[in-house]
């Protein structure tokens, strides 16, 4: 890691700085909304793993958002919860294995909504070609081609990360380790970490969000086709829910990193950093659990036969 270029040992972690009564209000909302996290997105993926009917793609990929949901959260929450009681100190190493795991996570999602997205697509426009296309042969190989991309593209920012010299300040005025406020710490230009940030977001958020778009144009014009007025019912159900999470996370994520930072105090952005971090990772299981017939019949099954049982 350039032993002798990286001074940091430890930094500290500002956090949200607000009154100390206010601290605790915040960490016990953070702490539920936590729990609801790992709780809502733990439930979703074990009725899909236990319920033969939810063994499709479509449930596939939304086991695989539950996962990285769980583990995004679980990477910059605990820390924040920390921070909230006053550990703010962190490693310089644990800070940038965060900022790693952050990124990957992130990547993860995108790419995943992405192929839920395609998914939808064609269960609607091509319903007739559906089992053919969306064989789990593909599926497997677009959730896999997500999570090893990911981390891929992941390690690239870690390398530009760490062939920079750390010296100071001490001090990262976030809640976590974001990649962003970790680049203030570095006494090198950083133009360069930047413009590949810069070029990542346009892959990784602009093409996904451009594609997520054109795909649900393409499905809405396809339900207003839909003679059923039952089936046009549960397909905009469903497309819809898809939307809202989409909606949430590309557009909290493109105004924190592709919006002129000046534009952004670091207060706001911490408030963005939320909506990804937490929000996000806590409402996708209720979304898709309210707004889905089939995990709420699927639940309502698992609940009858474990009282039965």
């Amino acid at each position: 890691m350039g032993g002798n270029q990286t001074w940091i040992t430890q930094v500290t972690l500002l956090g949200f700085q607000v009154e100390p009564t206010l601290e605790c209000f915040l960490f016990g909302l953070f702490s539920v909304f936590y729990a609801f996290t790992l709780l809502g997105n733990g439930v979703i993926l074990g009725i899909i793993c236990l319920d033969p009917r939810l063994h499709t793609p479509m449930y596939f990929f939304l086991s695989h958002l539950a996962i990285v949901d769980m583990s995004y959260a679980s990477n910059n929450v605990p820390k924040m919860l920390a921070n909230l009681v006053n550990q703010r100190t962190i490693s310089f190493v644990p800070c940038i294995m965060q900022t790693f795991l952050y990124l990957a996570f992130a990547h993860i999602e995108c790419l995943i909504l992405v192929a839920m997205s395609y998914d939808r697509y064609v269960a609607i426009c091509h319903p007739l070609h559906y089992a053919v296309i969306m064989s789990w042969r593909v599926c497997t190989i677009l959730a896999a081609a997500s999570w090893v991309f990911s981390f891929l593209l992941a390690l690239v920012h870690l390398v530009l990360l760490l062939r920079l010299p750390f010296c100071g300040p001490h001090k990262i005025n976030h809640f976590f380790c974001e990649i962003l406020s970790v680049l203030k710490l570095a006494c090198a230009d950083t133009r360069l970490n930047q413009v590949v940030i810069f070029a990542a977001c346009v892959f990784i958020l602009v093409g996904p969000l451009c594609w997520v778009l054109a795909s649900y144009t393409r499905i809405l014009l396809a339900i207003l086709r839909i003679q059923s007025g039952e089936g046009r019912r549960k397909a905009f159900s469903t497309c819809s829910s898809h939307l809202c999470v989409v909606g949430l996370f590309f557009g909290s994520a493109i105004v924190m990193y592709m919006a002129p930072q000046s534009r952004h105090p670091e207060e706001q952005q911490k408030v963005l950093s939320l909506f990804y971090s937490l929000f996000n990772p806590m409402l996708n299981p209720l979304i898709y659990s309210l707004r889905n017939a089939e995990v709420k019949g699927a639940l309502g099954r698992a609940l009858r036969k474990e009282r039965l049982s």
